[in-house]
């Protein structure tokens, strides 16, 4: 058989390539566009301001510069975080929506029985960001300077002394029931409020004997003499107040933060998870993050979606035995 003509053969194999770009172009579109693709959506279940919010934000940020996206962050407050949460748990599990947690949402799963999401099997870990220290302030008319004069107190009169929180079931309400559980079931009164605001002011003003508030919150009010800390609530002395004893010193065992973490849908890819948790981890290596974090005495908690993933575990079991052995319930 005589070879086809070199005229031919050219012809044909443009023909061949034309159809060969056509099918490529077709199918192109049919393809997952690959990670990221357009901007992320990151739900703080918060109202604007306070910790969680500044953290999420500025860790947003960085993380959509580092990938050429925008990070929108977005509030969507209430029912206890509940709306915001549920929000993200029923969003797409393609990687573009977030949310931050903080230590509502353990105490969630354990205190609200009818949740509409399911805690563990609807959402998983991407990336713990940050935690603000606890500690235990007082009135400083109450005369208290340390635990063994607040456990003397509260014997002599039962019932006398008391402490605020920001409502039921809140971080600031369980760790006063630890520090009663840990010191024996001493009988101090809580005064639950409708927010911050208010139960510093009743502290400031002697209406109430204590609160657990986070250092942040705290650190001023101390330094000008209005109040006074008995302990913070650390698992070793922090460094943003050195010079203050932790309860675990003082033989009590608490230990309680403010904490803030993303999560994901479910379904999310694990490639995607994995990446944006060394997205996150980059971020909170930067030296203005760094920076920014130490002004506002928040500590940053880089680390693998594994460890998140303990934590919030050992976080839910925590409250879980305050909750029942308090008898607490979500109506009080």
């Amino acid at each position: 058989m005589q070879p086809l003509p070199q005229a031919t053969l050219s012809r044909r194999d443009l023909l061949l390539g034309g159809a060969a770009l056509t099918m490529a172009g077709v199918a192109r579109p049919a393809r997952a566009q690959a990670w990221p693709a357009k901007p992320l959506r990151v739900v703080v279940p918060f109202p604007p301001g306070g910790t969680t919010d500044f953290v999420t934000r500025l860790i947003a940020t960085k993380v959509g510069q580092s990938i050429d996206q925008t990070a929108i962050v977005e509030n969507r407050p209430g029912a206890g975080t509940v709306i915001g949460v549920d929000y993200v748990a029923k969003s797409a599990p393609d990687g573009y929506s977030y949310v931050c947690v903080a230590g509502s949402f353990c105490v969630n799963s354990v205190l609200l029985k009818r949740l509409p999401y399911d805690s563990l099997a609807d959402l998983r870990p991407v990336a713990m960001m940050g935690m603000s220290e606890q500690a235990l302030a007082v009135f400083p008319g109450s005369g208290l300077k340390n635990l063994d004069d607040l456990r003397k107190a509260a014997q002599a009169s039962p019932g006398k002394l008391s402490y605020g929180s920001f409502g039921i079931g809140t971080t600031p309400h369980l760790a006063g029931e630890m520090l009663k559980q840990q010191m024996g079931g001493l009988d101090i009164t809580h005064v639950p409020y409708k927010g911050q605001g208010p139960a510093l002011t009743d502290l400031l003003g002697g209406h109430i004997t204590m609160m657990f508030g986070t250092w942040l919150d705290l650190r001023d009010l101390v330094k000008s003499g209005k109040l006074v800390v008995l302990g913070m609530a650390t698992e070793k002395r922090s460094r943003f107040a050195p010079d203050i004893p932790t309860m675990r010193e003082q033989g009590v065992d608490i230990v309680s933060n403010t904490w803030a973490g993303l999560l994901a849908p479910a379904k999310t890819p694990d490639v995607i998870v994995q990446r944006m948790n060394a997205e996150v981890n980059k971020a909170l290596a930067l030296p203005d993050v760094v920076a920014a974090f130490d002004k506002n005495s928040t500590l940053a908690l880089p680390g693998s979606t594994e460890q998140f993933k303990a934590y919030i575990q050992s976080e839910i079991d925590k409250y879980a035995k305050i909750i029942a052995t308090a008898h607490i319930t979500a109506e009080g």
